[in-house]
């Protein structure tokens, strides 16, 4: 059976991106996407995935949304099953059936996380954030009708989806390759893993770092031209000694990082899910996270890691005691992350799609 898999763009790499490309490798299906970034993709060794570039994308915000949504609209391909991850690539569902949507999570700017956006929109540019929201909103609900089936990374967004789209869904969580996370030691520096975008509220982590005597490292990337251009400036205008900006590294990079690290910090808004956290306990290392999202799902509190609420007091409450003594938390992190790992996802994925 051949099978394609719609992903809305292959620029920099996060969650969503390292499972559509093990979803691939497993199915040998082909990738169909936007924005492709092949650099990044050798970084995570997906050089011999097929992939169908649509062609670059419109940078600025929303235009760029709206170009991707349009592509995959004009998008022709003729396969026997079809696979859209993401929230622009489900404009391909019309033409392209029998089909499933592996959901990460509904639009955040549209629903729950709109006023939240809202705010973070100049003020000039407001009206046509709102505009937009309408308009494109209306056309993602029209297209999302033409989705057999949907697949959820959580039970988070199990509910968000029932809630905004009013379907059901199945929920199959996310791959996490436990093989390639191992435990080193605990070293001398926290870790940090996020793409650069206001939401994952990277200015907590800095706030408890300037009031902790730790190191800490991020890593992450930002897309040039849209709104993590300017928060990344932001943040890492004057960062103190103990705080290192690491940027983009390779799988194998990143590997060495979790399996050397002290602890791994989290503290997105009301995550979808949370891959990186569970990377993290991979290489059994705890994990300090806010109470919010998936994390509640993944992060047992007192047993792999904490949670805590987004507060920087707390942060830094909740580091320093992981930190007398991580080793305590090891053999949960690692038994949690063995639950999820990619077998399990791909085993789960192919008896969806028979």
């Amino acid at each position: 059976m051949k099978i394609a898999i719609f992903h809305d763009f292959l620029g920099s790499i996060g969650g969503g991106e390292k499972l559509v490309l093990e979803l691939a490798k497993a199915l040998d299906a082909d990738i169909i996407t936007t924005d492709l970034d092949k650099e990044n993709i050798k970084k995570i060794n997906g050089n011999n995935i097929r992939i169908i570039n649509l062609g670059r994308l419109i940078k600025f915000p929303v235009l760029k949304q709206i170009h991707s949504s349009i592509k995959f609209f004009k998008a022709r391909f003729d396969y026997d099953f079809y696979i859209f991850s993401g929230n622009w690539a489900v404009f391909a569902a019309k033409k392209h059936k029998p089909n499933l949507w592996y959901c990460h999570t509904p639009v955040r700017m549209f629903y729950d996380s709109y006023e939240h956006f809202k705010k973070q929109c100049p003020l000039l540019l407001r009206p046509f954030f709102i505009l937009w929201v309408k308009i494109h909103g209306y056309f993602v609900e029209k297209f999302i009708k033409d989705v057999n089936k949907i697949i959820v990374n959580s039970e988070n967004v199990k509910n968000r989806v029932k809630n905004y789209h009013n379907r059901d869904s199945v929920i199959i969580n996310p791959p996490i390759l436990t093989s390639r996370y191992k435990f080193k030691k605990f070293g001398d520096f926290w870790l940090s893993v996020n793409r650069l975008y206001p939401h994952k509220r990277l200015e907590l982590q800095i706030g408890a770092f300037k009031k902790l005597n730790e190191k800490l490292y991020i890593v992450g990337g930002y897309v040039k031209g849209d709104n993590s251009t300017r928060y990344f400036k932001k943040l890492f205008r004057n960062l103190p000694e103990n705080i290192k900006y690491l940027g983009e590294v390779s799988e194998e990079k990143l590997a060495e990082l979790y399996g050397n690290c002290k602890g791994f910090i989290a503290t997105a808004l009301n995550e979808d899910f949370g891959m990186n956290v569970l990377e993290a306990m991979a290489a059994g290392k705890p994990v300090v996270a806010v109470n919010e999202g998936g994390y509640k799902e993944t992060v047992l509190n007192e047993k792999n890691g904490r949670l805590v609420n987004p507060d920087i007091d707390e942060i830094v409450k909740a580091v320093k005691e992981i930190s007398k003594n991580p080793e305590k938390y090891r053999k949960e992190c690692e038994k949690q992350a063995k639950k999820f790992d990619v077998k399990v996802f791909i085993k789960k994925m192919k008896k969806e799609i028979k």
